[in-house]
C-alpha cells in the first residue's frame, strides 16, 4: 500500500475537523457551509467550495468514512506522481465542478416545475418568498404546512385562489428542491477515480459487495454511468437515499476534462511545483 502523502493527509484532517466540529461544537455550520439551493436564503457565495468539507450528520458514519477511504487510497497515489500543488488544484477543481454542474440539474429540474405554476404569474421575488417559507414536520415535508404559510404572501396579491392541485404540487415539489443542501467530498473523489483511471487503466479494483477484480479502465466508467442513470431517473433530487448523483458525474467530467486537456498539452511538475 502507497504511503499517505501529506495534501491528502492535511485534507482527511480538514474533513475530519470539520466533521467532529458541525456535528458537536457549531451545529448550525451546516447551514453554513452545506451547498444549498442559489434562490434559498441560505446560499452563500462560499458554499460551492466548503460543501465539499462538509458531510452527512451523525450518526451516518460510513458518508465521510468511504470519502476519506478513497481520498487516501486513490489520491495518495496521484499526489506522489503530480506532487501537492497539481493534486490539490485538481481536487478542488473537481469539488467546483461537481457543485456547478449538481447545482445547474437542481436548476434545471426546479425551472420544469415553475412551468406548471406558470398560470398563477408570480414575479420573482414573490417566488423567492414562497420556496423559502418553513413547511417541514422533523424530517417531512408537509403540504399542509406549505399551504399555511404561503396564504399571508399570496392572498395579499390575489394568487392564494387561483392555487389548485396541479400549481401547488409544483410549488411543493420546486420548495423542497430550494431547501434542500448537499454535502461531501464525494464530487472531488469522483474526480480522483478518474484521474486514477487514466493514470493506472489496469489497476484492479473491487467492490465491497461485489468481491471481484475489474480494471480501474472499466470499473470507473461503470461507477459513473451508474450515477448518471440513478441522476436521470430523478434520484439526485427527489430522493434516492439522499445522494446527490449529478454531483458525481459533475466530479467525474471535470476530472475528465481536465485529464484531457492536460494529456494534450503535456503539463509536467516542473509547472506546478
Amino acid at each position: 500500500m502507497m504511503r499517505m502523502t501529506e495534501t491528502v493527509k492535511q485534507l482527511l484532517i480538514l474533513n475530519v475537523l470539520f466533521y467532529i466540529g458541525s456535528n458537536t461544537i457549531a451545529p448550525a455550520a451546516y447551514d453554513l457551509l452545506a451547498l444549498h439551493f442559489p434562490l434559498s436564503n441560505s446560499f452563500q457565495w462560499w458554499q460551492p467550495l466548503t460543501h465539499m468539507f462538509m458531510h452527512a450528520k451523525m450518526p451516518h458514519l460510513m458518508h465521510i468514512f468511504f470519502n476519506m477511504f478513497g481520498l487516501v487510497m486513490f489520491g495518495s497515489a496521484l499526489e506522489h506522481f503530480w506532487g501537492a500543488k497539481k493534486f490539490l488544484f485538481f481536487y478542488i477543481s473537481c469539488g467546483l465542478g461537481a457543485a456547478l454542474i449538481h447545482t445547474g440539474m437542481q436548476y434545471y429540474e426546479f425551472q420544469k416545475l415553475l412551468e406548471a405554476a406558470s398560470d398563477l404569474g408570480l414575479s420573482s421575488e414573490t417566488l423567492k418568498q414562497v420556496i423559502n417559507v418553513p413547511f417541514r414536520d422533523g424530517n417531512m415535508y408537509v403540504g399542509e404546512k406549505l399551504a399555511e404559510n404561503i396564504k399571508p404572501i399570496l392572498e395579499p396579491i390575489g394568487k392564494y385562489d387561483l392555487l389548485n392541485e396541479t400549481n401547488f404540487k409544483a410549488l411543493f415539489q420546486a420548495s423542497i428542491i430550494a431547501d434542500g443542501s448537499a454535502v461531501g467530498a464525494s464530487g472531488a473523489l469522483y474526480g480522483i477515480l478518474v484521474a486514477f483511471a487514466f493514470m493506472f487503466p489496469n489497476a484492479e479494483l473491487m467492490l465491497l459487495f461485489l468481491p471481484i477484480p475489474i480494471k480501474a479502465k472499466y470499473f470507473v466508467p461503470f461507477l459513473v454511468l451508474g450515477d448518471l442513470f440513478m441522476g436521470l431517473k430523478g434520484e439526485s433530487i427527489f430522493g434516492g437515499g439522499g445522494i446527490a448523483h449529478f454531483a458525481h458525474v459533475g466530479g467525474a467530467l471535470t476530472g475528465f476534462l481536465m485529464m484531457w486537456i492536460w494529456k494534450r498539452n503535456q503539463f509536467n511538475d516542473k509547472r506546478w511545483n
